[in-house]
């Protein structure tokens, strides 16, 4: 329990931030704290139009990627911020990883974030990708996001991916998870009232149960394998109950795990928290073999 405490009060030892300047800051100082290993190779890049970061392991597949969407609620997080834990999780999975700088709300509210995810995947697939061979995850709203595009893709009768991993997803933008209140004491970074600014500058006028923006509430027929790991003590926790219990009704391959202790996001600070490396390791697994289906599991 050390690790996780000194994750806490890396997070909890200054005040929470003013302003989306102020926000975008902090998240990029305390989820960058930790360098990615020395022997990880970055490469800018455009894809798509967007940018975007390639990272490459000593030894990964070069005809597989990883297109990993980061957290932040769709108004904060970057390259820089999710760098650690985007190429860890690469590595993790024997394969590249590709970081995308989507566009953030408020300047860019929805559908920007899903357009550029979209945009990226296309153009993975014009390079010459196989659809089968890009992975697509990401944590908290890179999550939700990374399963928007899946229904977006299916919907338009486009290729989907290999799999997807989903982190501490936010898939329900209305917060009506008995857990956003349940956990509110113990979860160190996300609060109903946060997650509702978050909400209303994403969603930009679109109802908060919309399926677009929430895709707890989508058809999720016909997706790929998916892999959801959560914290016990996220307030999203019941995010990712749900959303693993409606893809399992929807019969879509899926592996839930609820790490017990571990709060949102926690393998954003892999470097200094063995459960990090334990989950990475485990997504890893499930990527490389594109998905395994599964029943439930607790880790």
């Amino acid at each position: 329990m050390a690790e996780i405490d000194d994750v806490r009060g890396l997070l909890t030892g200054r005040p929470r931030p003013v302003g989306w300047p102020a926000r975008r800051a902090r998240i990029e100082e305390v989820a960058a704290v930790d360098a990615p290993p020395a022997d990880i190779v970055f490469t800018p890049a455009t894809i798509g139009g967007v940018e975007a970061e390639w990272s490459a392991a000593p030894g990964v597949d070069a005809s597989r990627v990883l297109l990993f969407l980061h957290g932040g609620g769709y108004c904060s997080g970057s390259i820089l911020s999710h760098r650690t834990m985007a190429s860890r999780a690469g590595a993790a999975a024997g394969m590249r990883a590709l970081a995308l700088q989507y566009r953030l709300a408020p300047e860019h509210p929805y559908p920007a974030a899903l357009e550029d995810a979209r945009a990226a995947f296309a153009a993975l697939l014009a390079q010459g990708f196989s659809a089968n061979d890009i992975a697509v995850g990401g944590d908290s709203a890179g999550g939700g996001l990374s399963l928007a595009l899946m229904v977006a893709q299916r919907d338009a009768g486009l290729p989907l991916p290999g799999c997807a991993w989903l982190a501490s997803p936010w898939v329900d933008l209305a917060m009506s998870g008995a857990s956003m209140d349940a956990k509110d004491s113990v979860d160190p970074l996300i609060h109903r009232g946060y997650l509702e600014e978050l909400s209303a500058a994403y969603r930009g006028g679109v109802p908060s149960d919309d399926p677009r923006v929430s895709p707890l509430h989508a058809d999720l027929r016909g997706l790929p394998p998916v892999l959801v790991q959560v914290g016990s003590a996220e307030t999203l926790l019941d995010d990712a109950v749900r959303i693993a219990g409606r893809l399992g009704g929807a019969d879509v391959p899926v592996r839930l795990e609820v790490w017990p202790h571990m709060i949102h996001a926690w393998p954003l600070w892999s470097a200094r928290l063995a459960e990090g490396r334990r989950a990475l390791a485990s997504a890893g697994a499930f990527l490389r073999e594109r998905g395994l289906p599964g029943v439930a599991t607790i880790a």
